[in-house]
């Protein structure tokens, strides 16, 4: 038998319901509800929230993909707000500069900012409330304070040494007087509240909503942020984790040529689900194509916390990202054969690789026409070292720069959706921009510096991001919106909460809250890109005759302490409009809130 654990009551109601990993910014979602917003204002103002008490995993300059259902417009659709590589980042430029691996930190690790013209979009097309009230609670945040989370603290505690002798801008920003802050202290960004003043007070000298929200992404991209950002990185040279001083390759032209932009989502149709998720340029499709190749199992007979259901789920795991490190890629670069990779033909002999015990190897599929392309990806992962060190954000052991991400889900009542996976812009990967309060992303870190691949860093490529929000419409209806932080691990997550309410009937908080696992067979996406074969992580929860049951298949198995796996968050909405949410208790820092 497994370990007993015990759940919290989901949220119910018909009026909105709000998730997001922090309660303040729930609480500021849920306001903008009751002050006559939808769920894309609502999820605008969480985001920019997010930005001030969450800032060791997210920023204004960062990453944003989100997949929104408008009730208006009947549509579903990806809002990607991922920025690509700057002009000057070639593979040539980097291994001139000594890189045969792009650092996790550092000027170096950034591509054009997408997050906050992402925001500006949705509120301009979705939302209906002024640029001032989505933006008001998060300049009060920064310019009076909030109480900083004792996460934050100890990382900005852990980095004193190093921000005061490399990065001395994080150090006056994140040191004030030269003392860092303690656990559930206030904490102020008064530069960043200075900045977002400036950017509505120019925003409101035009006339009208559009217009306003149109002029604040101009201030951002082609006025003084974008030259703030620009003249400093001209003059700028700084060091990486490594102590190696580069010099940045991101200009004010790279950002005055972005723009955030709508696309199509990648679905698959599962039993009567339609799960949607991004292209492949992000790593979604994975969990679409575990969902494929699970289809020919009887998963509604396995006990969800049992030996069957967590060996059968990683070992499809392992060959859905196997196929990721070969095909994805910015789709608008590289043909991806997802067509392929989600038919029934390819996963039906696929799944014939899955037995009853673990496997240790990489096996991505062969494609026609992609041979050359897998031997070229399998020669650069097999130089890999299979024992280096995993990084694998939100969870315990992370390195003092590591960073990680956020995640949102609103619904309202008229049956507006989002889900939202917002990142990057860390306060320990980036050093802060003096006079605008925030970091730049480290997104290129996920390019690789070798010809020919689907990652290969190129200028205006998007890097193929671990951020995946996802949306799920039951029997055609849109329904519920679910994701999660946690890099690689988000549609390992996904994928246990997903199979455990389509068929072993869960409601949303048992989902989440049984215990969770995944799977570090497989590269990873951040620096240094190590992979740990046959490995996998499991909450002690599952109880010992699980555990051993899963090394007796193979699996190398560490254990985590209960209640430390995941931060999942979901809302769903009922055919009669009832509404229910429900966030993880781990880590006691995610949230629901409706009525």
């Amino acid at each position: 038998m497994s370990a007993r654990f015990t759940t919290r009551p989901e949220i119910k109601g018909y009026f909105g319901v709000v998730t997001s990993t922090h309660w303040i910014a729930t609480a500021v979602g849920m306001r903008m509800l009751e002050l006559g917003g939808n769920a894309f204002d609502a999820a605008v103002a969480t985001g920019m929230v997010l930005q001030v008490v969450e800032p060791h995993l997210n920023g204004p300059a960062g990453d944003m993909p989100a997949i929104l259902h408008s009730a208006r417009t009947g549509k579903t659709e990806v809002l990607c707000a991922q920025g690509p590589a700057p002009a000057g980042a070639t593979i040539e430029e980097y291994t001139a500069q000594g890189l045969k691996v792009i650092p996790g930190d550092g000027l170096l690790a950034t591509v054009i900012p997408g997050a906050f013209d992402g925001w500006m979009l949705m509120l301009r097309d979705h939302g209906r409330l002024s640029l001032r009230q989505v933006m008001e609670p998060a300049i009060w945040y920064a310019e009076k304070g909030h109480p900083v989370l004792p996460a934050v603290a100890a990382t900005i505690q852990r980095l004193g040494d190093f921000f005061r002798e490399n990065w001395p801008t994080s150090y006056e920003t994140w040191h004030p007087g030269g003392r860092a802050p303690q656990a559930n202290e206030n904490v102020c960004n008064p530069v960043l509240a200075q900045t977002w003043q400036r950017i509505l007070k120019e925003a409101e000298a035009r006339e009208g909503r559009e217009a306003q929200i149109d002029a604040a992404r101009d201030a951002f991209y082609r006025g003084f942020v974008a030259e703030t950002i620009g003249n400093w990185l001209e003059k700028t040279e700084l060091p990486d984790h490594n102590g190696h001083m580069h010099r940045p390759v991101l200009t004010a032209q790279d950002m005055a040529g972005y723009s955030a932009h709508y696309e199509a989502p990648q679905t698959y149709d599962y039993h009567d689900w339609t799960i949607c998720k991004t292209g492949p340029w992000g790593q979604g499709p994975v969990l679409l194509q575990a969902l494929a190749l699970l289809k020919g199992f009887d998963i509604g007979a396995m006990d969800p916390r049992g030996v069957d259901f967590v060996h059968t789920v990683t070992e499809a795991k392992k060959l859905a990202y196997a196929d990721r490190e070969v095909y994805y890629g910015d789709p608008e670069f590289s043909k991806v054969p997802m067509d392929v990779l989600l038919s029934d033909a390819y996963n039906d002999e696929r799944r014939k690789l899955i037995g009853d015990t673990a496997s240790l190897e990489l096996r991505p599929g062969t494609v026609p026409g992609f041979e050359d392309q897998r031997a070229r990806t399998m020669a650069v992962l097999d130089e890999l070292s299979p024992n280096k060190t995993v990084y694998e954000p939100t969870m315990e052991h992370l390195a003092d720069r590591k960073g990680d991400t956020v995640h949102i889900d609103v619904i309202d009542a008229e049956g507006n959706m989002v889900s939202i996976t917002p990142s990057g812009g860390w306060l320990q990967s980036s050093p802060t921009i003096p006079g605008l309060g925030f970091c730049l992303n480290s997104r290129a870190q996920m390019f690789w510096l070798r010809e020919g691949l689907p990652t290969s860093l190129a200028p205006g490529k998007r890097p193929r991001t671990t951020l995946t929000p996802a949306l799920g419409l039951h029997k055609g209806r849109p329904a519920m919106a679910f994701g999660t932080p946690g890099g690689d691990q988000q549609d390992q997550w996904q994928l246990s909460f997903l199979l455990r309410i389509i068929h072993h009937g869960m409601n949303l908080q048992e989902a989440i809250d049984t215990p969770l696992f995944h799977s570090m067979h497989f590269p990873a996406s951040f620096y240094p890109r190590g992979r740990r074969p046959g490995q996998m992580l499991l909450e002690e929860s599952f109880g010992p005759e699980v555990i051993e049951g899963l090394r007796a298949r193979g699996h190398g198995v560490d254990v985590s302490d209960p209640w430390t796996i995941g931060r999942l968050t979901a809302a769903l909405r009922e055919p009669d409009g009832l509404l229910r949410a429900a966030a993880t208790p781990r880590l006691m820092q995610a949230y629901a809130i409706g009525r």
